[in-house]
């Protein structure tokens, strides 16, 4: 049985779970309780010694980095075309995953932290010399994401792919984090027929405000 370790809330959890029940796989969900440092226990840190989820334990087999698990999960079936054989092709869902990995991730996660972690966690208020930084961030990548997006249904093109599930994830906080997107329609309009999809929705949560 397939276990997945992670704390469903976080966006680097959701890509995994949603992609897990996009593809209609069997798995046991391990929920990670962050806010008491369930990550931190020894028996946590023998799975993944960096202390993060999420973290797949299959068999003996234990992976962590959400986009490697997504590749693995998709893997098991290539049928769904979240991934590609194709070398151009399965490079470009890489790209936009690394670019994810790298940029928005900590553009996005710097709001998300700030805005609403921070009181979650009793940290006090937002620092306003970050939510500007994680602002510009942003800014600057939304727009390379928007223009990326113009006569594009997916990242990828046509089709649905890991690529739009890495970035899309981060999205799901927008609204609530207040990100500075409201005019990168071409964000919002692919961002739209994400949430369409019955396993993108049935994995959102969000923790209290």
């Amino acid at each position: 049985m397939t276990k997945l370790h992670l704390a469903p809330p976080s966006p680097r959890a959701f890509k995994v779970l949603a992609v897990a029940r996009y593809l209609g796989l069997d798995f046991e969900l391990c929920p990670i309780d962050l806010l008491n440092g369930a990550q931190r226990t020894p028996e946590f840190t023998a799975l993944n010694p960096n202390q993060k989820m999420p973290v797949l334990e299959e068999d003996g087999f234990v992976l962590w980095e959400s986009n490697a698990i997504m590749q693995y999960l998709a893997a098991k079936k290539p049928e769904a075309g979240l991934v590609h054989t194709d070398p151009r092709r399965c490079a470009d869902v890489a790209r936009w995953q690394f670019w994810e990995n790298a940029h928005w991730d900590p553009a996005c996660a710097t709001l998300i932290f700030e805005r609403l972690l921070k009181k979650l966690f009793g940290q006090g208020d937002p620092n306003p010399a970050e939510v500007e930084k994680g602002e510009a961030a942003v800014r600057r990548f939304g727009a390379v994401l928007d223009r990326w997006l113009a006569g594009r249904r997916f990242l990828c093109g046509d089709e649905l792919t890991l690529a739009d599930f890495s970035v899309g994830a981060w999205l799901n906080y927008a609204d609530r984090a207040a990100y500075p997107i409201d005019e990168l329609r071409q964000v919002r309009r692919w961002y739209a027929g994400l949430v369409e999809l019955p396993a993108w929705r049935e994995s959102i949560v969000v923790p209290p405000a």
